[in-house]
């Protein structure tokens, strides 16, 4: 149970009190500091404690996002501070030393919560202080300007100002025009019959993998039901996140939810897609797969590119400052959101394409489309680095480190590698192992390829990852990797190949997914002994050339088959495990849509 305790006079006709108990707090007053200090050590400990001014005036919004976020231990707006469990010592050891210093009777003119608040940071605490726009929250000391405040409140409409914030502040153009305009409202409705985030968002798996079951029917009709499912079902995407922002219930089961199902629905699409267009007697599992290979790709430049700069210093650069400018011009904003295809505009195209065309053309615009927006981004990214006198910290080398996933072959050859530049080398393993899989197939020069990749990829990690470019190596391995799972798959020329191809790629591709949450957490990669286990990046590559090699077409298909279930129980097994615990962080992206 969260507790409210009131300090100060009480002041005739405020609402505070009701406010409080309708944000589900226990309201109690404290007659002077002594009271406050003694209230707060007798809350349960399991609970949520705030002080808040008797005097305060403000808009109850502004009191939920001061005091009810549950992702920071310690939060604060004018005339109210609060905290969790994990920071309440923290809150009682500076509420002793202001009740001490101010006498330790009655309560001093000036607002006790906001003393408590300069002591928190006097002693260098994490107070979280929500951004509350035009929301009053204000501690009037007169009667003219209480007045003035309550007239401030009475101006600003605080539900519109609540569904405005429900909407994330940087989004693509289909999304910002298209499907917030009512998800807001749709938000609100689910909020008002107590529906949580994760349902909503489990929602939206469900209606995804509804439409990838009617595409895989293969007829018009089913073509059509799936693409008006696919926008449901993203309309639904909007609405948790929306839900979680209007209601704040945030969550670290949630944000594992989010995270990871938005890719689960999109590859489950490309599968449902390859399935309608076997009935029809075309097969595009190649295409489908290379779909889900390129999108994977072009996430994990993004994650990286994010993650080497997180921190970096002197992050600047002329590239930077061009981008800016051009951000300053209202219409080149929405058109650089377009052109990168993010989630909005990716799924309206092919909920469209799949109405209408086929599943075969479908692809081709899907990858064409994608391949020009990751060649953009690359581009601008590669660009900025190079013209940026950025120094990149020990936790951006750590974490590429991490999102390059190398197991113990190439761990063993970083020991003793001589330094080479990591771009390079990666590079250069990843287009050996590649073209010796579009060349030979499955033979064992392929093997002898990957045997060289293994050895390269050692060479890549064997300094650590701060160089102009360096972020670039984890796309490198991704794209190795699921490329010669890919080009083996196809070359093997039998029916499964490359359905099981696309479901090895799908394990592993989760597996990189998680890990990239993981990080933005600041919970560090998956452990070491899960890397191991599936082998890493290398390993895997390794592994899958080797049984090309030994067995037939057939049993090669099996084999994947076998490797993409072990992978993906092993995978979700730890992910679930992790995503669950008690330890897991609130990750809730509000930054570039996906």
């Amino acid at each position: 149970m969260s507790t409210a305790i009131l300090t100060g006079q009480p002041v005739p006709g405020s609402s505070i009190e009701g406010d409080l108990r309708s944000l589900g707090f226990d309201v109690l007053v404290a007659v002077d500091a002594v009271d406050a200090e003694r209230l707060v050590a007798q809350a349960p400990s399991d609970g949520r404690v705030a002080l808040v001014d008797a005097r305060f005036v403000g808009h109850v919004h502004a009191l939920r996002l001061g005091l009810t976020d549950p992702r920071f231990p310690l939060a604060a707006i004018a005339g109210a501070v609060t905290a969790q469990p994990e920071g309440r010592a923290t809150l009682t050891r500076a509420l002793a030393r202001e009740t001490s210093s101010g006498g330790g009777t009655a309560l001093a003119v000036d607002s006790l919560p906001d003393r408590i608040v300069t002591a928190l940071d006097d002693d260098g605490a994490d107070v979280r202080r929500p951004e509350l726009g035009s929301l009053v929250a204000a501690v009037p000391v007169d009667p003219q300007a209480r007045n003035e405040a309550r007239q401030a409140v009475a101006d600003v409409d605080d539900e519109a100002v609540r569904l405005k914030s429900a909407v994330k502040a940087r989004d693509g153009f289909f999304t910002t025009y298209f499907i917030s305009p009512y998800s807001r409202y749709l938000a609100r409705w689910c909020a008002r019959r107590g529906l949580t985030p994760n349902q909503v968002t489990t929602a939206s798996l469900l209606t995804a993998l509804i439409a990838a079951g009617c595409a895989a029917t293969g007829t018009r009709v089913g073509f059509v039901a799936a693409g008006v499912l696919l926008i449901a079902s993203f309309v639904l995407d909007c609405t948790d996140g929306q839900l979680a922002r209007y209601s704040l219930q945030y969550s670290t089961l949630g944000a594992w939810l989010d995270a990871t199902f938005d890719r689960a629905k999109e590859y489950a699409y490309y599968a449902g897609l390859a399935l309608g267009a076997a009935r029809g007697g075309d097969d595009v599992w190649a295409l489908a797969l290379g779909a889900m290979v390129l999108q994977t790709c072009r996430h994990v430049v993004d994650f990286s590119f994010n993650e080497a700069n997180h921190d970096a210093t002197a992050n600047t650069s002329p590239t930077a400052a061009l981008s800016d400018k051009l951000d300053s011009v209202g219409w080149t904003v929405w058109l650089r959101r377009m052109i990168v295809l993010p989630i909005g505009e990716r799924w309206a195209m092919i909920a469209v394409l799949t109405a209408v065309t086929t599943p075969r053309i479908t692809f081709y615009v899907l990858l064409i489309g994608c391949a020009f927006a990751a060649t953009y981004t690359t581009a601008g990214r590669v660009l900025r680095s190079l013209t940026r006198k950025a120094r990149r910290t020990d936790r951006a080398a750590a974490a590429l480190a991490d999102l390059a996933d190398n197991g113990p072959l190439a761990g063993l050859v970083s020991r003793v590698a001589p330094r080479f530049p990591a771009p390079v080398s990666a590079a250069a393993g990843g287009l050996l192992v590649v073209i010796s899989a579009a060349v030979w197939g499955a033979a064992w020069p392929t093997v002898l390829g990957a045997v060289g990749y293994v050895l390269l990829a050692g060479v890549a990690v064997s300094r650590p990852l701060k160089g102009a470019l360096d972020w670039l190596v984890p796309p490198f391995f991704r794209a190795a990797e699921y490329g010669t799972v890919l080009i083996l798959a196809a070359k093997a020329d039998v029916n499964g190949a490359l359905p099981a191809a696309f479901g090895l790629v799908a394990a592993v591709a989760y597996h990189h997914y998680d890990t990239v949450y993981r990080i933005r957490g600041d919970a560090g990669a998956p452990p070491a002994w899960l890397v191991r286990v599936i082998g890493g990046q290398d390993g895997r590559t390794l592994l899958v050339t080797v049984l090309a090699a030994l067995l037939t077409a057939s049993q090669f298909t099996v084999a994947l088959t076998v490797l993409a279930v072990a992978v993906a129980l092993v995978v979700l097994a730890e992910s679930i495990r992790f995503w669950v615990s008690a330890g897991a962080p609130a990750v809730h992206d509000e930054g570039e849509p996906a």
